[in-house]
C-alpha cells in the first residue's frame, strides 16, 4: 500500500493534491530563513542587555572582586569572564534583575577560585603593574590602604565575602545568600562572626 502525502493551503497547494518535491523544499527554505531571523533578534537583544549592564555595573563588580582578591587586574579579569559567561547563557534568564544576580554569584565564585589557585602556586608571587593605571585602579588602591580593608584580609573567605556583599555591595540577605549559594541563616551567622572579628583586631589595631 502507498501513502500519498497531501499539503494543506498554508503551503500554496490546492487540498487533496500530492505535495510535490519543489513546495517541499520552498517550504524547508521559509523555515530556516524564520529560525535565522529569529537567531539574529535574539543575539541582538542579548548584545543589548549585556552592553546596558557593562555600562552600569562593570566598575562596582571590580571593585567587589577587588575586595575578594586584593589584585585589581585580577579583579578585572573575574569580572570580565563573568560577562562572557553571561553572554553565553543569557537566554536562560528572563530579566535583568536575574542577570545581576548571575553576575554576582558569578564574581563570587571566580574570586574563590583565585584565591584556592594562589594557596597552590604562590599567593604572595609579585603581580605586573599595569601599563597605564587608571582613575579605577587609584581608587581601588586607596581603598586597598584602609585599615577595614586591612583586617578584611585576616577574615575566612566566607566571612570576607559576607561583609563586601553586605556593606560594599549593600546587597540584602536574600541576595547575599543566592549570590553565595547559602542559606539566609548561614548568611546571619557568618556576619556576626566576621563583625565580631573585625571589631576585635580594629580595637587592637587602635
Amino acid at each position: 500500500m502507498t501513502e500519498t502525502l497531501v499539503a494543506g493551503p498554508a503551503l500554496g497547494q490546492v487540498p487533496g493534491q500530492p505535495l510535490s518535491a519543489s513546495h517541499l523544499a520552498s517550504s524547508h527554505q521559509v523555515q530556516a530563513h524564520a529560525e535565522s531571523a529569529a537567531d539574529r533578534v535574539s543575539l541582538t537583544g542579548a548584545d543589548t542587555a549585556i552592553t546596558e549592564l557593562y555600562g552600569a555595573h562593570y566598575r562596582p563588580l571590580v571593585r567587589l572582586a577587588a575586595l575578594l582578591v586584593h589584585d585589581v587586574a585580577t579583579a578585572e579579569e573575574v569580572v570580565q569572564d563573568s560577562f562572557v559567561a553571561l553572554h553565553t547563557g543569557l537566554h536562560r534568564l528572563r530579566d535583568n534583575e536575574k542577570a545581576l544576580a548571575y553576575l554576582r554569584a558569578a564574581v563570587v565564585n571566580r574570586s574563590r577560585s583565585v584565591l584556592r589557585h594562589r594557596v597552590v602556586v604562590d599567593r604572595n608571587a609579585p603581580k605586573p603593574a599595569p601599563d597605564m593605571p587608571s582613575a579605577e585602579h587609584g581608587a581601588l588602591a586607596l581603598i586597598e590602604r584602609s585599615a577595614v580593608v586591612a583586617a578584611l584580609r585576616e577574615l575566612p573567605v566566607r566571612q570576607r565575602e559576607v561583609v563586601v556583599l553586605r556593606f560594599y555591595a549593600d546587597l540584602s540577605e536574600a541576595q547575599i545568600a543566592s549570590s553565595m549559594g547559602i542559606t539566609r541563616g548561614a548568611v546571619k551567622s557568618h556576619t556576626s562572626r566576621a563583625m565580631s572579628a573585625l571589631r576585635t583586631v580594629l580595637e587592637r589595631e587602635a
